[in-house]
């Protein structure tokens, strides 16, 4: 469904990403993990077209036609709507006309009301906040409110960045029962989050992304069985690890 091959993105003459290349097949969970300043969203970012004249080199291929470079509407029309990190909701606007923002290109009325109630099914609050500026809801509405608005594009795809980002633990865990209720609807998923955890659980498969490059890829539990995405990704450090920082603090107390 998406094909990405070889890309490189610059800001200025830093490379942000290098021969980034990666495929996504329809009604996956695809998750992208890596650090902070790994380039995680400058990748949805180069995507959708949003950083100017870029990606420098390589293409980008959704459903067999190349947008790479194509403006931001258009990816839009073509099926790709995307959730971005911090939400940016109209605060000022209420929680239904920000939701009706996200369906803004459509002339089907009948179809857009539908879709709110849909909405409204999703995430319940929202129906009994829909009067309220979309500014003065809680950070885990906010998210809902930012998904909602997504979906009201009827994607094809969506692109999800760190959605858990800044939620306290119940709420996570409430965005990411519906990410996998937004899957079984038939929308393929592109996900960027750090809670690594959560991500493996959800995703079909998975990369991990470091420095503007791919350093491992795989299904969520081959690389749950990788030390290195077990220690730094999901806290679990390996018995060897273990073992030997407990004789390293054997022996500094006995010195």
């Amino acid at each position: 469904m998406l094909k990405i091959s070889n890309i490189e993105t610059l800001y200025g003459k830093v490379y942000a990403l290098r021969g980034v290349s990666m495929e996504v097949s329809q009604g996956q969970v695809v998750a992208i993990l890596g650090p902070n300043g790994a380039g995680k969203t400058t990748l949805l970012k180069t995507v959708m077209g949003l950083i100017e004249d870029q990606p420098d080199k390589g293409t980008v291929e959704f459903l067999g036609r190349r947008i790479d470079r194509m403006e931001v509407e258009d990816i839009v029309r073509m099926g790709i709507s995307c959730v971005p990190e911090g939400r940016d909701l109209f605060e000022e606007l209420t929680v239904r006309e920000n939701l009706l923002m996200g369906g803004y290109p459509r002339r089907d009325s009948n179809g857009v009301a539908q879709d709110i109630e849909r909405v409204y099914t999703l995430f319940p609050v929202l129906k009994q906040r829909q009067r309220q500026w979309a500014g003065t809801l809680s950070g885990g509405e906010q998210q809902m409110v930012a998904i909602g608005r997504a979906l009201m594009a009827r994607p094809k795809m969506l692109f999800l960045d760190e959605p858990s980002l800044g939620l306290a633990p119940v709420m996570v865990r409430k965005i990411f029962q519906v990410i996998r209720e937004i899957r079984d609807s038939g929308v393929t998923i592109l996900l960027v989050e750090q809670n690594a955890r959560m991500a493996l659980n959800v995703a079909d498969y998975a990369f991990v992304l470091e420095n503007g490059r791919f350093v491992l890829e795989g299904t969520p539990s081959r690389l749950m069985q990788d030390e290195d995405v077990r220690e730094f990704y999901l806290g679990i450090k390996s018995e060897v690890s273990v073992k030997g920082y407990q004789r390293y603090k054997r022996k500094k107390r006995w010195r």
